[in-house]
This record gives structure tokens, C-alpha cells and sequence, in this order.
């Protein structure tokens, strides 16, 4: 069925539906067609028109006469497409689900524009020279694993699972540090640089966290990284552009 909105919209009127119904299975002229009926012969002919165009009814023509009969074999394709459509069954009616265990985790969405175009910024998260040189901390990238020690002492390393130029990356990492969530437990993000209409870029982050204290912690680590993205990666991205190279300092500033 080439048009399944065009056939129900023809079998939407009650008068079209009782046009099919009087030439199911016998072949009538247009004539005897509207004779049935307490209505004009060009309103007759217009729903014969409607049929005919939905691929409903076959019409013959013999000198000035029309003859008409249904199509069968279209409302048969019908039941088959409207079948077709209900072949998904609601999750909650498959047995198999039961087997498998299933929770939904919160996610934390950390997101920045930046003026450098997608593959510039792509290549900024990518490149360890330029990655160190907007982070402000020496980043270490082989082989799609990746490492930097902050320069008040946190180190971070992760890899690069899924890498798709320039668009996304999938990350699983950790860090070690002090402070919540404990380290020794891999994190997953995704990373999405999207262009922007005026010719920049947009890098949102995906975290995976599971409750609000690492929800917030996330919100404030990424938000850091971010920030220094879209601060640094104009200058960062420019080889002969000067960075200022940052101090190391301790984690926590000494009360007054």
C-alpha cells in the first residue's frame, strides 16, 4: 500500500464506505452506482473519484460509460500494513524482560560554545599538545588512553572507548583524589561537539552518576573543564599563540 493516509482518508466517509461495500464483488456502471443512493450524480462521482485516487476501486471505461468495482486485493494490503504496524509489542507484555536486570541511572548534562569550528574542537580533545596547552596541565594521549594530573595534584586518566571524528567521544575514566566520589571506580561520559550556526562549536557532556552528591561534584568537575575549553581553545588551537602556563598550587586554600 503505496499511500496508507490516502486509503483511510477515502474510508473515512461513511457514503464512500457503503460505495464499497455495493460493488465488493459486481461491477457497476456509475449510473446505477448514484441510482442507490439519495444523492446527486456529481457527488457520487466525486467519492468515486476519491476511491479511484486511493487505489480502492478499478474503473473501466466502454464509449461514455464507466463501470466500477472495488479492489479486494487494496484493502486486503491494508489489513496487512495496518497489521504491520502493531508488530511491536509493549515492553511490559515480553516475558524475556523479566530476566534481566534494569535500573536507570541520572545523568548530569555540563554544556559550553566555544568559537572554534567542530573539527578544531574535536581536535582539542583529541590532541594531547593542544589538550594540555588549554587545560593548563600536561595531558598524555596513546592509543586511546589518556592521563593528566591537575596542577593542584588530581590525577585523572581514562580511555577514549568510542571515537567518532568530529562529533562524539565515549569515555570511561576515573581520578585520584580525596575528595567524593571515592576513585577506584570507572565513570562513563559521552562528549558531543556540535557545530553552531555561527560557525563555532557547541561540546555538551553526558556524565553517568549515580546520586546527588557525585551529581554535584560532576556538575562542578565539569564545569572547570569546560570552562577552560571555551577560555583557552582559540589560543590553545594556534601553535604560535603563548599559554600561560599554570602555577601548581595546593588543593585547599589555607583559612584566614
Amino acid at each position: 500500500m503505496r499511500d496508507i493516509d490516502k486509503v483511510i482518508g477515502a474510508l473515512r466517509s461513511p457514503t464512500r464506505r457503503e460505495i464499497l461495500g455495493l460493488i465488493w464483488s459486481e461491477e457497476l456502471r456509475a449510473g446505477d452506482i448514484a441510482g442507490a443512493f439519495d444523492l446527486t450524480k456529481p457527488t457520487i462521482s466525486q467519492h468515486l473519484s476519491v476511491l479511484r485516487h486511493a487505489g480502492l476501486v478499478k474503473m473501466t471505461a466502454a464509449g461514455t460509460s464507466r463501470r466500477y468495482i472495488a479492489r479486494q486485493e487494496a484493502l486486503r494490503g491494508l489489513h496487512a500494513a495496518l497489521e504491520g504496524s502493531l508488530k511491536w509489542s509493549p515492553a511490559d507484555q515480553i516475558h524475556e524482560r523479566l530476566r534481566a536486570e534494569a535500573r536507570t541511572t541520572p545523568v548530569v548534562v555540563v554544556a559550553v560554545e566555544v568559537e572554534t569550528d567542530q573539527v578544531t574542537t574535536y581536535a582539542a580533545l583529541t590532541d594531547a599538545e593542544i589538550y594540555s596547552r588549554w587545560l593548563g596541565a600536561p595531558v598524555t594521549i596513546k592509543d586511546g588512553r589518556f592521563a593528566a594530573t591537575m596542577e593542584w595534584g588530581t590525577e585523572v586518566r581514562g580511555t577514549y572507548e568510542v571515537m567518532c571524528p568530529p562529533r562524539l567521544l565515549a569515555m570511561r575514566w576515573d581520578f585520584d583524589d580525596d575528595n567524593v566520589p571515592l576513585p577506584g571506580r570507572e565513570l562513563v561520559a559521552y562528549l558531543r561537539i556540535d557545530p553552531t550556526p555561527a560557525g563555532g562549536s557547541r561540546v555538551e557532556v553526558h556524565q553517568l552518576v549515580d546520586n546527588t552528591s557525585e551529581a554535584a561534584f560532576m556538575e562542578a568537575a565539569w564545569g572547570l573543564v569546560l570552562g577552560r575549553l571555551q577560555a583557552g581553545v582559540v589560543a590553545a588551537s594556534d601553535a604560535a599563540s603563548p599559554m600561560p602556563k599554570r602555577r601548581r598550587r595546593p588543593k585547599y586554600r589555607a583559612s584566614a
